[in-house]
């Protein structure tokens, strides 16, 4: 084998690998903080650092919906991310949409 391919292979071997590495992790993230939803009875319920680009159905139908995220919420008005409603920033609260599931998007 050449001399000069030998080092080279093994940079692009250690190259492989942390590309990997960082492309297993980045999809592993989650917001940070909290999604809070009150029924229309007003029972409070909360998803804790709930996973990005995961769509996760409410328990019941929101009444207010409440973004202590970090990271910015899509809604839906059906179960499992149907009928796209809209968007929540970090920090905002929405009332009436009656959404029944959600999905971090950034």
């Amino acid at each position: 084998m050449n001399r000069s391919a030998r080092p080279a292979r093994l940079g692009l071997a250690v190259g492989a690998a942390a590309v990997l590495a960082v492309g297993l992790t980045s999809s592993a993230e989650a917001a940070t903080g909290r999604i809070r939803y009150f029924s229309t009875a007003g029972q409070e319920f909360q998803i804790d650092n709930p996973p990005d680009n995961v769509c996760i159905n409410l328990q019941v139908r929101a009444r207010i919906l409440v973004n202590e995220t970090n990271k910015t919420l899509s809604y839906f008005f059906g179960a499992n991310c149907t009928n796209f409603t809209s968007t929540l920033p970090p920090g905002r609260t929405v009332s009436n949409q009656i959404p029944l599931s959600v999905r971090v998007i950034g």
